[in-house]
């Protein structure tokens, strides 16, 4: 009797598991499908059910973004084709038609330049490349230790010179800062794109005349937030505060 519950309950388990793995199918050949048929609401009320379930998906976030700028929503489309690229920063795809996107957006915000070193630091740090750093990190780690332990058991017969674990001991702290530091771009994510076109760039008191009327479609990043209130700083530079309902974070 025991035996026969088991399977019973073994056999459930597993139709509830199927169950909860169609779903997913099911919405993304759904949304599939309206796309295709240029239904382009209905595509999008799918795929971003997707996206609740999938949320580290980045090809969701391309299909996403690919029907919202069939329907003329910018803002959205920018959004999405931002949060497939901050999942896979490799995503050409992502990149070629976040660039037509950002093509569209009226009265654009051009970026200022970056000085050379905080573009390497950008790339070095990115987030695709924590695990190739912990790695390399772990590595250096060992090399020190194994090669401490060498001249410690070998006295006066190492040929192992005391600046080489020197020189170890800076590449193990360099390659796990960079181990640190692109783990923290991987999870967080500090940009956002303004949602509302026009929307008024203030002063840190929220008073006066706006700094700036700022596009739909524009990144943004953040540097806090405070009583409803966004401190952003624009693509050339320029800081300021937006109300938090007209930003989405990537």
């Amino acid at each position: 009797m025991k035996k026969g519950s088991i399977i019973v309950i073994f056999i459930l388990l597993a139709t509830l598991r199927c169950f909860a793995a169609e779903p997913y199918n099911v919405l993304w050949q759904k949304g599939d499908q309206f796309y295709q048929q240029k239904e382009y609401d209905s595509a999008a009320y799918y795929f971003e059910q997707i996206a609740a379930q999938k949320p580290w998906n980045a090809e969701v976030y391309y299909n996403l973004g690919n029907t919202y700028y069939r329907l003329n929503r910018i803002g959205p489309a920018i959004l999405n084709y931002e949060r497939a690229l901050h999942i896979n920063p490799e995503y050409k795809e992502a990149k070629d038609n976040l660039s037509l996107a950002k093509s569209r957006v009226s009265n654009r915000i051009q970026n200022n330049n970056e000085i050379f070193f905080v573009q390497w630091w950008h790339f070095l740090t990115e987030g695709t490349k924590a695990t190739m750093w912990a790695i390399l990190s772990l590595i250096a780690f060992l090399s020190v230790l194994g090669f401490s332990l060498v001249r410690r058991l070998r006295k006066g017969l190492s040929s192992i010179p005391p600046q080489l674990i020197g020189i170890l001991i800076v590449t193990w702290a360099v390659f796990l800062t960079l181990a640190f530091a692109a783990s923290n771009n991987k999870i967080s994510s500090e940009g956002a794109v303004v949602m509302d076109n026009d929307t008024p760039l203030m002063n840190s008191q929220h008073q006066g005349k706006p700094q700036i009327l700022v596009p739909e479609g524009t990144t943004v990043e953040l540097k806090g937030e405070n009583n409803g209130w966004a401190e952003v700083q624009l693509p050339d530079g320029r800081t300021g505060w937006i109300q938090t309902s007209s930003i989405v974070k990537i």
